[in-house]
């Protein structure tokens, strides 16, 4: 088995997607490999401008919740979303987006950001990713 980590981003949630480059982003600095398959509303972040858009998985509070999160980020001099994704990209990250989400969904190629997919695949890749790693996620 390789020393890879490969996750699956079904959630559109802020807080997950930040949960997910968090831990992606460590195993790259860790040495290891890193795949993330984007997938429904997690593939949803990664239309142009759409990064930033998602709600918190609890206690939104119609916007509120993400501000205080966000500020509170801040103050601690947290990483945003962008730079999480391209520290990621930089350190070798793997991004998959799932053709067959694309297609239920409508997304087409030039709605999502090419600077950052990797590979528009279907769950067949995921699959070989994920036989081939160490650890794997759903988020």
């Amino acid at each position: 088995m390789a020393d890879k980590a490969t996750i699956i981003v079904q959630s559109g949630d802020y807080d997950k997607l930040y949960s997910a480059l968090i831990v992606a982003n460590g195993a790259l600095a860790m040495g290891m490999e890193a795949s993330m398959f984007f997938t429904f509303w997690g593939l949803q972040r990664l239309k142009k401008g759409q990064l930033e858009s998602g709600p918190l998985s609890k206690m939104h509070f119609l916007g509120l919740g993400k501000w205080m999160v966000r500020r509170r980020m801040k103050k601690a001099n947290v990483a945003s979303l962008e730079r999480l994704l391209e520290d990621y990209r930089e350190l070798g990250g793997k991004l998959m987006a799932c053709d067959m989400t694309m297609e239920i969904m409508g997304i087409r190629q030039e709605d999502l950001r090419e600077d950052l997919i990797t590979d528009y695949c279907a769950v067949g890749s995921y699959i070989k990713e994920a036989r081939e790693s160490s650890i794997t996620l759903f988020i």
